[in-house]
């Protein structure tokens, strides 16, 4: 008798795409990786509301969930809404204790509203103006792996990121983090499983580790 799938569900990050996971494989005869994306949120949409509106795009019980970045935080308001094996977030933060003090910075004076979105959702107009080989390279990645470009969601997400309330850090959740990521530095994070070398990015560039390390880590 086969034994039962375990299904994984991977939600990418901010204004990323799920083509962040095409280098993540796990052994087929185990488990079903199910790609999650972004939806536009609805206007005044509470993270909690778009949660519970992403919740329904889960399709099976006893689940693994895995979030990068900000879909890390948006995975764990998920969880009340679903039936979940294992929570796991990479490269996140899963407290507002650990958000870094540039942040909360800009919590406290609202900088965030003044980001220029129309420029950043605009990849192929910011490369008219890359200047420096590691920009343009920078640049190309952008242009294949961060997709959502709606300003609706761009300006929802960052305000949601920036303002996220979560002080009672949930039991048993896996917390993958790089001790090089610069966009939440890992002198802030507490309990996590830390990864040498690891970026913000190192999904797609430590995906070795991943594939090497997942299945073991969903078994536990």
């Amino acid at each position: 008798m086969s034994q039962e799938l375990i299904h994984v569900y991977l939600m990418p990050g901010m204004a990323a795409s799920p083509k962040i996971f095409q280098y993540i494989k796990l052994p087929e005869n185990q488990f079903k990786i199910h790609l999650l994306e972004w939806v536009i949120p609805l206007e005044n949409e509470s993270l909690k509301a778009y949660a519970e509106r992403m919740s329904d795009r889960v399709k099976h019980q006893n689940i693994v969930l895995l979030g990068v970045s900000f879909g890390g935080v948006l995975v764990q308001e998920m969880l009340p809404f679903l039936s979940i094996r294992k929570l796991i977030i990479v490269s996140s933060v899963k407290c507002t204790q650990e958000i870094p003090p540039h942040m909360i910075l800009a919590k406290t004076t609202k900088a965030y509203k003044l980001l220029p979105m129309q420029l950043a959702s605009n990849v192929d107009l910011l490369a008219k103006y890359a200047v420096g080989k590691g920009v343009k390279k920078r640049l190309e990645l952008y242009k294949t792996y961060l997709t959502v470009s709606d300003i609706r969601y761009l300006n929802w997400a960052v305000e949601k990121m920036v303002n996220w309330e979560h002080h009672n850090i949930i039991h048993n959740i896996v917390h993958i983090h790089g001790d090089k990521d610069s966009v939440f530095p890992i002198k802030y994070i507490n309990g996590c499983l830390p990864i040498s070398g690891g970026t913000h990015t190192m999904i797609l560039n430590k995906y070795r580790w991943f594939n090497a390390h997942l299945p073991q880590i969903i078994l536990d």
